[in-house]
């Protein structure tokens, strides 16, 4: 079923227009759930179902700002959204597929639960950092609230996959709290979100900056999942 996720990768890089971006997200649903069909839970093992993962939580929580009224008609915004979730499926393709059944300490509810709600956040944290090259480019308020609405409803999601992953870390090592470099950075990254989304009641003098800081956050967002993954020894790499 890979070809799958390679249609779903060259749909997304072309997804100018609404309906390619839809076509493009379908293929990518229907090659998760022949992949959790087949193993019998969720694919959360190993780099490749990682990344078709995000790249699938990216077209999946970009879908109502795709279609919301502020920009139903901007292809810029549809087809960033698709070169996002399409360049992290192409990402996948070069790594093996792991078709092994969960070890006992992820053989839980608990253990899906916190990574799915982290890449959702992951996926909306990204959408803010599209947002804040929208409103660099267009300077329209309107998206700037959109870029605030993103990166709020990514936060909340980012705080309830911390609260199930301590709860996972509990039942599989006795512990809310291991000192390893994922959950430091983790932290980095929750308390970067707090300080960013609490700048938006400087009032509009920090529009720009409040913008910019959005994108930056993407790219802190990328090292705490795959730069610490690639870089530094973790229990949670991949």
């Amino acid at each position: 079923m890979k070809w799958l996720l390679i249609t779903s990768a060259l749909l997304y890089l072309s997804s100018f227009r609404r309906p390619v971006f839809v076509l493009a997200l379908s293929c990518s649903l229907i090659y998760l759930a022949s992949r959790g069909v087949g193993l019998g839970r969720l694919p959360l093992i190993g780099p490749q179902d990682t990344l078709a993962f995000f790249s699938c939580s990216i077209g999946l929580m970009a879908l109502p700002f795709v279609y919301s009224r502020g920009l139903s008609g901007d292809r810029f915004f549809a087809w960033g959204c698709g070169a996002l979730a399409g360049l992290f499926a192409l990402f996948a393709l070069p790594f093996p597929t792991l078709n092994m059944p969960l070890p006992p300490i992820l053989d839980t509810y608990w253990f899906e639960l916190h990574v799915a709600l982290a890449f959702f956040a992951y996926a909306l944290f990204g959408l803010a950092a599209l947002l804040g090259v929208l409103y660099l480019r267009r300077e329209e308020r309107q998206i700037l609230d959109l870029q605030y609405r993103a990166a709020l409803v990514g936060y909340s999601f980012f705080s309830l996959s911390m609260v199930s992953g301590g709860i996972w870390g509990y039942y599989a090592w006795g512990t809310y709290w291991l000192w390893t470099a994922k959950e430091l950075w983790t932290s980095i990254l929750w308390l970067y979100y707090s300080l960013y989304l609490h700048l938006r009641l400087k009032g509009q003098v920090w529009d720009r900056p409040f913008a910019w800081l959005g994108i930056v956050g993407f790219f802190v967002t990328l090292f705490t999942y795959l730069g610490v993954s690639m870089l530094m020894r973790s229990s949670h790499s991949f």
